[in-house]
């Protein structure tokens, strides 16, 4: 079987955020990924990860925008200084947590310009930080009306531009679904660019067993294809309590 992560953004949301990680470990993951902690001091999340012998995942980018400006990132044509800003302060955040991924958004864009955007932001990242591995990933736009990266062969177009060996895909299977309504069929196609998998159920992205995706079925090609990373579980789930939402595992 794969091994399980669990997203603490949405995974024991019931609890305050430094008591999910003691959740997440004693309901048997061993890793966790996090949407954005920039909000409570990287110090304070590292020793949460230490405490429960967790390792971290993942973690996105970018981190808030205190300043109030137009939302955006990798493919914001005329927008790479703010990129590079906020690219630093994440890797400043990645010095103290140390995040196995860093998942770099593409914003809100569209068009030739956008692409050319994302790819020398893409190659600034990895240029920048070699020892760091990145990720990008497709999102629906049921989800994200009018993201950037809403297929997966615009995803491997990106990568092959990019062409950085520390810039692979993330896989997940919620938005797999959404947007090509066979997450089994993307996983078969896309599989050996990805480096990082997500599990979710389409379309409520609630857990696994719920919808039309078989995951017994989904988890043996994971193994199948040799994937070894991990698999985060980022769902909501559909009972009061996340613990009573774990049965799939």
């Amino acid at each position: 079987m794969p091994k399980f992560a669990a997203n603490i953004s949405l995974l024991f949301s019931e609890l305050p955020y430094l008591e999910r990680f003691q959740a997440a470990a004693e309901a048997g993951f061993q890793a966790v990924e996090i949407l954005f902690p920039y909000d409570v001091a990287a110090k304070e999340t590292r020793r949460a990860l230490l405490a429960n012998g967790l390792e971290l995942v993942l973690i996105n980018a970018p981190p808030p925008n205190y300043t109030g400006g137009s939302p955006g990132y990798a493919a914001i044509p005329g927008g790479e200084a703010r990129f590079q800003s906020d690219i630093r302060r994440v890797l400043r955040y990645s010095e103290v947590l140390r995040p196995g991924l860093i998942h770099i958004m593409s914003g809100y864009a569209s068009g030739p310009d956008a692409f050319d955007s994302m790819v020398r932001n893409l190659q600034w990242a990895a240029d920048v930080a070699p020892g760091q591995q990145f990720t990008i990933e497709p999102l629906n736009p049921v989800s994200q009306p009018d993201y950037f990266l809403n297929d997966y062969d615009l995803a491997v177009q990106v990568l092959d531009r990019v062409n950085r060996p520390n810039v692979g895909l993330q896989f997940d299977s919620f938005h797999a679904h959404m947007i090509h309504g066979d997450a089994l069929a993307v996983w078969e196609e896309y599989h050996p660019k990805v480096v990082h998998a997500q599990i979710g159920a389409a379309p409520d992205r609630s857990e696994p067993g719920r919808g039309p995706t078989d995951f017994k079925q989904l988890f043996a090609a994971f193994d199948a294809s040799g994937y070894s990373g991990w698999v985060s579980a980022e769902y909501t789930p559909s009972t009061r309590r996340t613990e009573h939402s774990l049965g799939w595992m």
